[in-house]
């Protein structure tokens, strides 16, 4: 074979190997886990194909690659895994007129690749502007603190409009987080002080009612002391009067046995004028302790007072020598001893 012949073969078999080679790029796609391929067939939908080895017809069959916002241009592979959004701050006036800047995060997934993408030209970009005007009406209708204080509220009403809206493009709108709520400068000092005021009133309420509890627990700890101290108060007067009672008890039984004994040492006396000149002589003694008690009042019944005359002596020049030495009075007439 001459050398011009074997160009030509060589030429020729290159040719089949690279038709062969582009039949097998367009007849074979492998699709990865968890996301799929629309094929259409002469410019017409035919089939989704699935994870894994798929056929293609060459130059009938081609992939649908897909535009959408923030995706890589003519990507064909339609992911079916959640996916999220963040949007950036968007201005939204509140019913009060107050203007706020408000960021949140859609999360979504495709439910329907075919309506994902036949129904909505920029499926993405459809979602961040529905939850833009979505987000605009929920809080137009609320003031500005019922906006910083019914987050969830929020999320729900907006996860219900996105939801209902693009359930016609495939897509389940799973979750929205409004991240943060920023209002104007100067309402946000006023809010500082609002909440600056509120927190020290607050203080002050703990504060009063600590001292109010403190109070309460001091009185009753008072009132309870005073209880005691009474309870113990009635029962040393209770004790004291009960050991007197005692007292007046022995002493009348010491004076009733000793006017027994009288009375059988005496057969004829009266054991009870004993008795008064016990008292007379007790009442003498303590009248003539002081230097000023100069005047004695002595009983009528002289007889009586006879046996107890010598008593009242001693008693007398007692008082006599603290008295300065008074004239000395005689001796009576001694009585006569009791039997012990």
């Amino acid at each position: 074979m001459d050398p011009f012949s074997s160009v030509l073969a060589f030429l020729f078999f290159g040719f089949i190997a690279i038709v062969l080679l582009v039949i097998a790029v367009k007849t074979i796609r492998i699709v990865p886990q968890a996301t799929v391929m629309l094929v259409e067939r002469l410019g017409k939908f035919d089939k989704v194909a699935s994870s894994g080895l798929n056929i293609l017809v060459p130059f009938l069959d081609k992939p649908r690659a897909v535009y959408w916002t923030n995706v890589r241009p003519g990507l064909t592979s339609i992911d079916l895994r959640e996916q999220y959004i963040d949007l950036p701050p968007q201005p939204v006036i509140t019913r009060d007129n107050v203007t706020i800047h408000v960021d949140s995060v859609v999360y979504w997934q495709i439910t329907d690749p075919v309506k994902a993408v036949y129904e909505m030209n920029d499926l993405v970009g459809g979602i961040v502007q529905l939850t833009i005007t979505g987000m605009r009406a929920v809080m137009g209708d609320m003031d500005l603190d019922h906006t910083l204080s019914q987050r969830d509220q929020i999320n729900s009403k907006l996860r219900l409009i996105l939801d209902e809206a693009t359930d016609k493009w495939g897509v389940k709108v799973t979750r929205v987080d409004v991240k943060n709520i920023n209002p104007p400068e100067d309402v946000r000092i006023t809010m500082e002080k609002q909440m600056t005021a509120e927190r020290n009133r607050r203080a002050l309420v703990l504060q009063a009612e600590g001292d109010r509890q403190a109070a309460i627990t001091r009185a009753e700890g008072e009132k309870q002391a005073a209880v005691t101290r009474a309870e113990g108060e009635k029962q040393s007067a209770i004790l004291a009067a009960e050991g007197a009672a005692q007292a007046r008890l022995r002493n009348a039984e010491a004076e009733m046995e000793a006017l027994n004994r009288i009375a059988q040492a005496v057969p004829n006396g009266d054991p009870s004028q004993y008795l008064i000149t016990m008292r007379y002589i007790e009442s003498l003694r303590d009248m003539t302790r002081t230097n000023n008690s100069k005047v004695i009042f002595m009983p009528v019944e002289t007889s009586a007072m006879l046996s107890s005359i010598g008593a009242i002596k001693e008693v007398l020049s007692q008082t006599g020598e603290q008295g300065g030495g008074d004239k000395e009075i005689p001796p009576p007439p001694r009585p006569r001893e009791l039997p012990r």
